[in-house]
């Protein structure tokens, strides 16, 4: 297989030029050998895109045929996949979906043993191994089961994870549940309810792989215009999948799109409350994090995006690693669980006693920014990236350059507390770029500052910008 197969979050594109039938069935017996080494149990799940049952058909396929045993459980969420996974003790493990790609796109996500997404290495060497795998030969092709128990496994140990008898509030909050139309639709609702917290509303909660509700990216674009729902249903809250349910979003009522990292500067302040450690957090997570963090007594490491899992590995004492919209608890399992997600911050606003408004408005918050620039192809964006990269001081200037940090891009702190990161998409034709201030007029300079150099480097090397995602928060406390 020549050039790059897998992204920052598997293998994904347009079916079928880019994803098909054959190649994910090369795919599975690939890692059935790389990765199983021909032996044991895969697990494959699929979402609800139209062309999911025949991917995951596929990937059972070519398991059976590198020798594996297949554990099918049908329509699942990617978290449930690597918990079945776990569960089973299985040796591999497929989602087969596109997460919040459109409807026309599909892909593949590998687990392993244990929960734990492929390494990049990993991942590196079923590039180079596509097309030289040979089948097993006739006694030793893996079985097939169908496990219709998979679901409600998952939903069960999930719910034992909290303990209402800590929560010092007395009602749960009424909460808009949406799924994207994805396959956490037949997760998420049934997990709050089992754990006590009932009191849920479900929109675009019937499966569609066509995803007729929303667009299963959950930006804060994308979910504007569903928050009028809050005040229709008399909502505390909205929480958002996108369409494989790793990811979270949560609309509070009156305060709106919540940043991700104050989620995320919660969930420190929750993991750190009892224990000590290390929390681990992606290259573009900002200061909100940081000072939680520093003023509970943890320790923060930074990691690539999509690269999280591998950083558990080398730090032991790590209580839980996130990027934006994804969280991991290494107690639950090491993989990026939005459901769970949804359970814990829910669980957290019980237990503290206060509503959703209440808590976010208390957490520290910095102006920042989020910015996409969609290009024609992966051409182009590599051209606009470096284009980009190459004059990215500019973009802080007056200030000057402090620090720099290049695990994934480029990232530069600069003497004013401002600071800016460039990165590409792993998974779409993207350059992102994201950033933060002290004040908000700083980050307005930093905001045109960006796109002026992106509108001058595509001019000059040709990498024509399709259309730009823009979200920024100006909110400083």
């Amino acid at each position: 297989m020549q050039g790059l197969l897998f992204g920052t979050a598997g293998a994904r594109g347009p079916y079928p030029a880019r994803i098909n039938p054959k190649l994910i069935y090369d795919i599975a017996l690939t890692a059935s050998g790389v990765v199983a080494k021909n032996s044991g149990s895969a697990v494959v799940g699929h979402d609800p895109r139209t062309t999911s049952p025949l991917l995951s058909l596929s990937a059972a396929a070519g398991f059976m045929a590198g020798g594996l045993d297949v554990i099918m459980i049908g329509e699942a969420p990617l978290p449930v996949v690597a918990y079945e996974v776990k569960r089973s003790r299985s040796s591999l493990g497929a989602a087969i979906s596109a997460s919040h790609n459109p409807p026309t796109d599909n892909g593949i996500k590998l687990f392993k043993a244990g929960g734990f997404e492929l390494y990049r290495s990993e991942e590196e060497a079923i590039e180079r191994s596509i097309g030289s795998c040979s089948e097993v030969e006739w006694s030793r092709v893996g079985s097939y089961i169908l496990e219709p128990s998979a679901l409600e496994a998952y939903i069960n140990d999930a719910a034992l994870r909290v303990d209402p008898s800590e929560w010092r509030r007395g009602d749960p909050p009424r909460l808009v549940v949406d799924c994207a139309n994805g396959a956490a639709s037949i997760v998420t609702p049934k997990l709050l309810r089992k754990a006590g917290l009932g009191n849920v509303v479900t929109v675009n909660c019937n499966l569609d792989g066509m995803f007729p509700g929303r667009l299963p990216e959950p930006r804060p674009d994308v979910l504007q215009s569903l928050t009028p729902v809050l005040d229709a249903t008399n909502a505390e809250a909205m929480m958002a999948h996108d369409g494989d349910a790793d990811r979270l979003a949560l609309v509070v009522r009156g305060l709106g799109f919540i940043k991700q990292d104050l989620i995320i500067a919660l969930l420190a302040e929750r993991a750190l409350r009892d224990r000590k450690g290390t929390v681990i957090v992606s290259v573009d997570v900002g200061y909100e994090v940081e000072e939680v963090v520093e003023k509970n007594g943890g320790r923060l490491v930074r990691a690539p995006l999509g690269r999280l899992h591998e950083y558990l590995s080398s730090n032991p004492d790590a209580l839980m690693a996130a990027e934006p919209w994804k969280y991991i608890e290494p107690r639950w399992g090491p993989w990026p669980d939005g459901i769970y997600q949804a359970l814990v911050v829910t669980d957290e606003v019980m237990v503290r006693g206060q509503k959703f408004g209440e808590v976010f408005t208390k957490m520290p918050s910095y102006p920042s920014m989020r910015l996409s620039f969609i290009v024609p192809g992966p051409d182009e964006r590599g051209r606009l990236f470096k284009g980009m990269l190459a004059d990215l001081e500019g973009v802080v200037r007056p200030a000057k350059v402090v620090s720099r940090l290049d695990i994934d891009g480029l990232r530069l702190q600069a003497d004013d507390g401002s600071w800016v990161l460039l990165r590409q998409s792993g998974t779409e034709y993207k350059v992102r770029v994201y950033g933060q201030a002290l004040a908000p007029a700083r980050l307005i300079e930093l905001l045109k500052a960006v796109k002026d150099l992106a509108s001058k480097v595509a001019s000059s090397v040709n990498a024509k910008i399709l259309g730009l995602e823009e979200a920024y928060d100006l909110a400083s406390r």
